[in-house]
């Protein structure tokens, strides 16, 4: 059996059999490799008019060696780029497709959104600033507890959601949540729609569920009905009244788990968004209007 990584012996045949014209699928047979070992192998070497084993066997060793050295410490120009996105809010996210798309071909400038985020709050990895953890949407080190109550005691919960709400394919199942502003004294609700993204911001007076029932009800009963299937919520007492909501908007509503905001991950991404425009501590929403 070959042992994980290409030996120098198998390099110098793959070496010889391009030059006799074979293709990759039958050297990889007469090697006992995968197709796909073989076609890296060479791809990252030149291609199959360029391969030479002995460059390619000294590039393998170098990129085995450890402790390897971490991108964003190798590439500072990419560091720098990114450090710029970050100050001007950008998510890791939104930063790691964009360098996609703006070097589709240069795999140099390629990061995940899992290794920028590594680089802010990984020991040992800590290549970008540290005050650049304060310009990320959300930043907070442990999450609040989110209270059960007894109106929710008999309510469907997320678990009871039909499959075509949990693989997006249908549109029509909606998530919802407030925003809360300035002192905890004003507030929007948020809808948004988990297929298209699309999103609904309701105007209302106060968090009370007198209020914010019949304004959400009030922001989408005049959809099609297709369109309203579902409503996914957080156990917060603003829905208390969900059964009010239920019939008169003629949705199924859906409760998530206690503490557990990731199961509504597009409504926490959208509030997210907004609150690059709405700050949590600065806004007071009293002052925005429906218009």
């Amino acid at each position: 059996m070959p042992g994980k990584r290409l030996a120098f012996e198998e390099r110098t045949e793959i070496c010889r059999r391009l030059a006799r014209g074979e293709s990759l699928r039958c050297i990889a047979a007469a090697l006992s490799r995968p197709p796909s070992t073989i076609s890296r192998e060479v791809g990252r070497n030149g291609g199959s008019q360029r391969y030479r084993p002995i460059a390619a066997h000294q590039r393998a060793e170098r990129e085995s060696r450890r402790p390897k050295a971490f991108k964003l410490e190798r590439h500072g120009r990419l560091r720098r780029l990114i450090e710029a996105k970050l100050w001007a809010k950008w998510s890791p996210d939104q930063i790691a497709g964009w360098l996609r798309r703006e070097h589709p071909n240069d795999p140099r400038w390629w990061v995940s959104a899992q290794t920028i985020y590594e680089s802010l709050y990984v020991q040992g990895r800590g290549v970008l600033r540290a005050e650049l953890v304060t310009k990320l949407r959300r930043h907070r080190t442990k999450e609040r507890r989110q209270s059960t109550f007894d109106p929710y005691r008999d309510a469907l919960k997320i678990a009871d959601r039909p499959p075509e709400a949990d693989d997006r394919r249908v549109p029509g199942h909606w998530e919802g949540d407030l925003l809360v502003g300035k002192a905890q004294k004003s507030c929007i609700a948020v809808l948004v729609e988990r297929t298209t993204r699309y999103t609904i911001l309701v105007a209302v007076d106060d968090k009370t569920t007198d209020v914010v029932v019949p304004a959400i009800t009030e922001a989408i009963k005049d959809l099609p009905a297709h369109l309203r299937r579902s409503l996914t919520w957080d156990q917060g007492r603003e829905l208390a009244r969900y059964k009010d909501f239920a019939v008169a908007a003629d949705t199924q509503v859906y409760f998530c788990d206690p503490a557990s905001p990731w199961q509504r991950g597009t409504n926490e991404n959208t509030n997210g968004l907004l609150r690059q425009y709405f700050p949590k501590r600065e806004f007071d929403f009293n002052t925005v209007t429906q218009d």
